[in-house]
This record gives C-alpha cells, structure tokens and sequence, in this order.
C-alpha cells in the first residue's frame, strides 16, 4: 500500500524538483542623486510597503501606487501577479520581491524584480499606463530540446509562433490581460503564456508582446526546450511542462481526441484519489502514520511542501516517556535554565538530536485543545532567526514543549558579562543587528500571522555556534489581526528599559513598540551598555545619554570600547541614527521594521533625522509601572485570561 503511494505522488514530487523558483532583478543605479536625496526614499518605503502588504491582491493582481507631491522625489510603483497565482503565492512573492529590491537596488531611482509568480517595479517618474519593453531580461531552460539542428529548427518555430498566436488572442479581465494554451508537438506538448500589465491600451500589448517573442526568435535562448522574456510591461514563457495552475485553456479551444483524453485523466485521478484515501484510513487505524514523532525521530520537512499542508497536532506530539528519556527524568544535570514560565532541560533524543525541553509550571490555566492550537500556530513561523519550535508533550497535567537547542549563549552574556575572555567585533554585531530585524520583519509582516513580541531584549536573543542571533520567549507576544496596527491592554507586562512610552503608561502596543525595544536593543549592541542598568554622571539612562551624544556630535563616545580601532565606525554610527528613529516617541514616527532593514543594507544612505528626543520623563513611567507591572522574573503567569499568548523558550 505504502509504495503503492509513493508510485501515485512521484510524478508531483518530480515536477515539483524540476520547476524551481526563478528569481531576478534589474536595477539602474544613480547612487550619486540618490545619496543626496532625502525625500524620495521614505516615499519608496511607503510605495513598496503598500503594494507588498496589499490585502486587494486576494482578488486583483494588479496594483500601481505612488508616494509624494514633489517630482522628482515622487516614487511610483506597481506589482503585476501571474493570473494564475494563489493569493498567498502571489502575497508571498511580492514580499520576497520587495525585500530583494531592498537589499540589491539601495542606490537605485528605479528598479524591477521579477520571479515566477509575480513582478515588482518602482521608478522616480510616472510609470503607469506607460509601455516599456526595453527594460527586459530573458531566461533559458538549460537542456535543449534536441541535439538535430534541424529539430531545433522546427520545434522553435512551432513554439514561436504558438506564442505569437496566444498573443493576438489577449483578453483582458479582473486578474490581467494574458491568453495561454497548451499545443501537442509530437509525443510532447508546448504550454505558453504571454501577459501584460493591464494598464496598457490592446494595440501596445500586443506590441510589447510581439517584440518580446521576436526577442526569443532572433538570439535568446535558440534550440531551448522553454524560455522566458520578462519585460517591465510584458512577459511571455513556453515550456514542456505544465508550469501553470489553470484548470482549462484560455483560447483554442482543444479538439475531440484531447477531450477524450482528458476524460480518461480525470477518470485515472479519480480512481487513483479513492486509492489514497483508502490507503490513508487503512494507515490511521493501525496508528503508524500519525505519529512518526511518538518514538522520538524528527522528520525534516523539505523546502517546497506547503507547511499548512505538513504541520499538525498529530505530527508535533511527543509521547512524555521519549521527553523523560531525553532528559534523564528531567535530571538536575540537564537542567539549562530556569524563569517565570518553567524550567529548560537540555535533551537528546534516540537519534542523537539535541533539543531543549520547557516544562511549563503546572499552575497554567489553559486548557489543553488551546495550548494544542497556539503550539501548531507557533510550529508555523519558521525562520532562520526565530528559535524554532520542534513539538510538545501534553500528559495529564503535564504541559511541555520542545525547541532546537541553541548552544551558545544569549546575547547579553557576550554584552554585559564578566568575563573579559569574550569580546564581539563589529562584524559579529553588526550580524546580530541585521539577523534581529530580520526575524522582527518577519514576526511583523512575513509570516502567516502577525505577531508583536513585546518583549524584545538581549536576553531574548540566543545565538547558535556561528554567532547568528534566534529570537527567543515568546511568553508575553500577542497574535494580532493583519489588517491590525495597534491594540491595548489593561495588564502590563514586559521589562523596564525596553518598553515603549506609549505602553509603559497606557497599554497602548503596536508593532511600533517592537520597533521601540529593537532600537534600545541596538543602542545597547553598540555601547555594550545596558539600558536598565546605566551609571553615568549627569543621565538618566542609554537613550538620554545617547540623544545628548548624537545631538552634540559626539556619537563616537557612543561606542564600545572595543569598536574604537574599528574600520567600520561609520556603519556604527550608521545604526545608531537608525536606533534613534526607533525609539522616538510618538510612534507614528518610528519606521517599520521594513524600513529598518532597508536602511540597514545600505550604509551611505542618507537617513531622515529623528524629530523628538528618544525618551519621555524616567520618574513618571517608573511610577506608573510601579502600579501596573508585574514582576517579570517571578510573578508573570503563562496563560492570563485577558491576552492571547504564544508560549516562551529560553533554551540556553
């Protein structure tokens, strides 16, 4: 039955290794305008904020934006999505796009990202309902269709003219204008595709169209079995392989033999889906599928398959005899760590993968089916720069989860503590600060979910053997609606030095008070001082210290000790003024964290001055959070009935 399976999903399995990911860009570079320019910049984040966060995209695949009032600072943009795509592939490629612009075309007035479900464009002059068909880069399957020339010949002109075809029969709707077909070649079939931003009037598609594919005639990619010419409004593709989603041709309509064929596909499917599910009923009764991690084997799940598709309540669940094993008995020996939540062991499993283990206290208050749902939603957020989640154990009262084990320390050990015998460089901070931003871009915008930590501090940040920083204790953050910006709440929580204003004394968090946290935790980086903890005659803490600093140019007292000799002061006092934007005090004024990436990938940036002092009066939030704040080492609790909470890790 199992091989019977794996016979029935290789050839999916196969298209999907063979149709990877195509990803490209083209930036025309002025790095001199841009440099001097402070004011078309932040009107491109806003311009690709919003084209890359468009929640229209469910069911429109075209957008064009602009920002500003003043040429030539006004930046223009627009995404244009493949007709097929789903909206999260048509989501998530505009995201990756907007962050690969980002990092590859810092200095540039224009600029285009193209990839397999989507394109991505801005410009410094008006670029809509504008033809373009001379920014173009084409792409080439690597095998050739054939080694005769003269079968080059002739399968060339068929898929040539195929498109030229599709081209004269485009048709405009709510997803674009394109056409696409499929044409049986010998014991093969062509399958084409042209589309055009639909902005443009019939006849200059069609001309963007035709002189794309006299492109692919006259010199690119001759003899391929598939090829591609993306342009800035116009795009056309062949290929041997179905690479679409569409469940029928757009035009040309398929004669009898195909249908009859199709007929006898649709049956085979039928039948072969009935197998599978047969076969999945026989496995789940005698309960060896469900539960490949009840022996405690860890499964890596591949690159390309859907995570919503893999991740389950079932697949995450260890049997609490494999946890006992792996730590001993929850031996005093394994034990790492210890807080508010519960205590970490360290542990080994049967295959020799070391996990950290948080038995959470037995005094939690919520039921079993919600900390079984928030463990899946939290399994979900993958990414290089969060602790990842592994699975979890639910026995009686017995509540624990597991996480990658992170061997190194947390941050501030390497920051603040004794020893003299560890020292960070710049480059290694200067990684720290960019894999952080990272991982708060994606909590914030990137992920399934949105999520505010609210308890972003360098304790929080464990760094594995090569020095890569994990956002870690999860314990306070809240899953927020995408459409969401801000929220309130009457329980306070979190730590004095890293909260926001606006927090600290109303309740009032955002993704902004993440932003808040991330640059103290920066300042921090770059002093090696802790905000918390700050002596220093004539200041009330960090900012206020790093505020008079800045604003007396005297930035370099600023920085550590040891980054004095540095040949990248620059780039330190670079993130320093980023930090001073992030904890401004109104927070409409702090960037995203979108924007922080951005200005962190490009250095000689000019980057906007902050327009407030970074601090509000010490003595009146300390009195406030005199009343509110719980104790965060002793007191908090792990599920309060008046926050949704993701649960905590401190696997160190």
């Amino acid at each position: 039955m199992f091989l019977l399976l794996v016979f029935l999903w290789m050839p999916v399995l196969i298209f999907r290794a063979t149709a990877a990911d195509f990803e490209t860009r083209r930036c025309e570079v002025n790095i001199t305008s841009h440099i001097n320019n402070t004011s078309f910049y932040p009107n491109l984040v806003k311009v690709l904020d919003s084209l890359a966060t468009d929640t229209a995209v469910n069911y429109k695949r075209f957008k064009t934006e602009r920002s500003g009032s003043i040429p030539p600072d006004i930046a223009y943009g627009l995404y244009l999505c493949r007709a097929d795509a789903l909206p999260n592939d048509c989501r998530n490629c505009l995201l990756n796009a907007r962050e690969d612009l980002n990092m590859t075309c810092s200095f540039s007035k224009e600029a285009v990202a193209w990839s397999d479900h989507c394109m991505l464009r801005y410009a410094n002059y008006s670029i809509g309902s504008v033809l373009n068909y001379d920014t173009f880069i084409p792409e080439c399957n690597k095998e050739n269709i054939s080694e005769l020339v003269s079968e080059q010949n002739k399968f060339w002109k068929a898929a040539t003219n195929f498109l030229g075809r599709l081209a004269n029969h485009v048709s405009k709707d709510e997803n674009g204008m394109f056409a696409y077909n499929e044409l049986p070649y010998n014991d093969k079939k062509i399958y084409g595709y042209v589309q055009c931003t639909p902005d443009l009037s019939g006849s200059d598609c069609n001309k963007c169209l035709q002189v794309s594919i006299d492109r692919l005639r006259g010199q690119y990619c001759y003899g391929k079995e598939g090829a591609r010419v993306l342009a800035a409004s116009c795009n056309v593709r062949f290929e041997i392989y179905k690479f679409l989603q569409f469940s029928t041709p757009s035009s040309e309509k398929p004669g009898r033999n195909e249908n009859q064929s199709k007929i006898i596909a649709a049956i085979v499917a039928v039948v072969a889906f009935l197998v599978i599910i047969a076969a999945i009923c026989y496995l789940a009764v005698i309960k060896k599928w469900f539960r490949p991690i009840a022996s405690g084997q860890l499964k890596e799940k591949t690159d390309h398959i859907d995570e919503s598709e893999i991740i389950t309540e079932q697949s995450l669940q260890f049997e609490l005899g494999t946890v006992e094993q792996a730590t001993k008995n929850f031996s005093i020996e394994n034990k790492v760590g210890e807080g508010g939540f519960g205590v970490v062991y360290k542990g080994i499993l049967a295959n020799g993968q070391e996990i950290a283990v948080k038995r959470l206290s037995k005094g939690s208050v919520q039921g079993s089916l919600e900390f079984k749902n928030e463990v899946v939603l939290l399994a979900k957020l993958q990414h290089r720069n969060l602790v990842r989640l592994l699975g979890f154990c639910l026995h009686a009262e017995e509540k624990i989860l597991i996480y990658e084990y992170v061997a190194n320390h947390s941050l501030d050990f390497f920051l603040f503590g004794h020893t003299k015998d560890v020292k960070l460089d710049w480059s290694t901070r200067y990684k720290i600060i960019g894999g952080i931003a990272r991982g708060m871009l994606y909590l914030h915008e990137d992920s399934r979910l949105r999520i505010i930590h609210r308890d972003l501090k360098t304790s929080n940040i464990l760094l594995d053997e090569e020095m890569n920083p994990k956002i870690s204790d999860f314990g306070m953050a809240r899953i927020v609606c995408a459409s969401q910006t801000q929220s309130m709440t009457n329980r306070i929580v979190g730590t004095v030095g890293y909260m926001s204003p606006e927090y600290a004394m109303h309740g009032h968090f955002s993704v902004k008070s993440d932003v808040f946290s991330f640059g103290v935790l920066v300042l921090e980086i770059i002093s090696g001082k802790k905000n918390t903890r700050f002596f220093q005659s004539g200041y009330v803490d960090l900012l206020c210290f790093t505020w008079s600093k800045w604003k007396n140019g005297e930035s370099h007292d600023i920085l550590d000790s040891n980054l004095v000799d540095s040949s990248s002061v620059n780039e330190a006092l670079h993130c320093i003024n980023i930090a001073l934007l992030c904890v401004q005090e109104d927070d409409e004024l702090r960037p995203s964290m979108a924007s922080v990436v951005h200005m962190l990938n490009s250095c000689f940036m000019a980057l906007p001055i902050p327009q407030n002092p970074p601090f509000v009066s010490q003595r009146r939030i300390e009195h406030t959070i005199s009343e509110q704040l719980e104790s965060h080492t002793s007191t908090r609790t792990i599920w309060p009935t008046d926050d949704s909470l993701i649960t905590d890790v401190h696997p160190r």
